[in-house]
């Protein structure tokens, strides 16, 4: 098979060094190698857009309180990781060129999904009810008739429906050797990325193509439109069967499990779940570097999170493309996070109740050097 580098202009703009060929069929919005491609760094980009909201609300709540909440959160943020994977992996199969390292990555919240829904608006909170009625809404299984969306998508399993149909139409017109043209050693393995909380899948046919599209479909909404459960076993309780991202927030909101014979319509039947709304950090909703004055120590402390995130989709750039090995960089780079995001969420903000929190804005590479460590940790304690 042959394969190419595809150089990237922008997000959602590549060169087609796969020899020129376009499919002229539209089907689910997509007609053409070029606009699959296109939406592939779209689904790149929705995949990450879940990632700061998670996070806000996983690290506001106070050690050592609602450990089941806790496990809800850190299994859905692996498995974005993994969503995120396998959509660069989707991306390079057919030889695009994954962006991350960009501004837009890090648009300003609220905002929507990337090319979503302009009606639903996501904002970074500490976990609580409103927290949760984000998720579900982000997490929100399409009906079983729903038909492809590639843009203005109403639930992600539209759109990547709408992805699964290009995939199929493209290839029956181009053939699958000249839609899965891209360099197989860009592809992300279980080598690079174990997850046990589903499978990573080196894309190099439709088959495989299909397969990594259905796995991030059934983690976020469950397997075929009519189940709770998305075939795995939970990451924490491996006795347990694992049930969907919505299901698992659904949960939280009700504060019940679900059990074997429980169902979408049936909701959960299972053990209670405890929520102490008591134990969490009190962060500003869609915290901003411009809401202090330069030196002002949250603002240094927001920078200083800023610089490090933004590394964090350095590496993760990296890793889709061409250097698979630096994705445990990345890895550990979002576990550092932690202790900087929480460090915010404790330094009290002018209002006497409100703290602050991470604000998730875009740092350009030239920018990232400055600031140290020591200034983070002088921010903390003049705090």
């Amino acid at each position: 098979m042959k394969y190419s580098d595809s150089l990237s202009l922008s997000i959602g703009e590549t060169i087609d060094t796969c020899g020129g060929q376009a499919a002229t069929a539209a089907v689910g919005g997509i007609s053409s190698l070029e606009s699959l491609r296109i939406h592939l760094q779209r689904a790149i980009e929705l995949e990450h857009s879940t990632i700061p909201p998670y996070l806000c609300a996983l690290y506001s709540i106070r050690e050592g309180h609602n450990a089941e909440a806790i496990e809800v959160l850190s299994s859905v943020m692996v498995e974005e990781m993994l969503h995120l994977t396998l959509a660069a992996n989707l991306l390079n199969a057919v030889g695009g060129q994954p962006r991350l390292d960009a501004p837009a990555m890090l648009p300003n919240y609220p905002h929507p999904l990337p090319h979503g829904d302009r009606s639903f608006e996501i904002s970074l909170l500490r976990f609580g009810q409103e927290a949760l009625e984000t998720f579900l809404k982000i997490e929100q299984p399409s009906a079983e008739d729903a038909p492809p969306e590639g843009d203005n998508y109403r639930t992600i399993g539209q759109f990547y429906e709408a992805i699964k149909q290009g995939f199929q139409e493209v290839s029956a017109i181009l053939g699958e050797e000249s839609v899965f043209c891209g360099n197989p050693a860009r592809q992300v393995t279980e080598q690079h990325f174990y997850s046990s909380n589903g499978r990573t899948i080196a894309v190099n046919s439709l088959q495989t193509a299909l397969a990594a599209l259905n796995e991030i479909v059934e983690q976020g909404e469950g397997a075929n439109h009519v189940q709770v459960w998305d075939g795995d076993s939970d990451v924490f309780h491996p006795e347990r069967d694992q049930v969907a991202h919505y299901y698992r927030f659904q949960e939280l909101k009700l504060r019940r499990r679900y059990r074997r014979g429980d169902t979408p319509r049936s909701g959960p039947t299972g053990e209670p779940i405890s929520i102490d709304w008591d134990a969490i950090l009190p962060m500003k909703p869609n915290p901003r570097v411009s809401d202090y004055l330069p030196g002002n120590p949250v603002r240094v402390a927001q920078e200083e999170f800023n610089r490090s995130y933004c590394r964090l989709l350095q590496f993760l750039e990296q890793a889709f493309t061409g250097s698979p090995r630096t994705l445990e960089k990345a890895i550990g780079t979002m576990y550092s996070l932690k202790s900087q995001a929480q460090a915010l969420m404790q330094m009290q903000i002018n209002d006497g109740f409100a703290t602050a929190g991470p604000t998730f804005e875009y740092v350009a590479p030239a920018e990232r050097a400055v600031g140290t460590r020591s200034n983070f940790e002088e921010a903390k304690s003049r705090s």
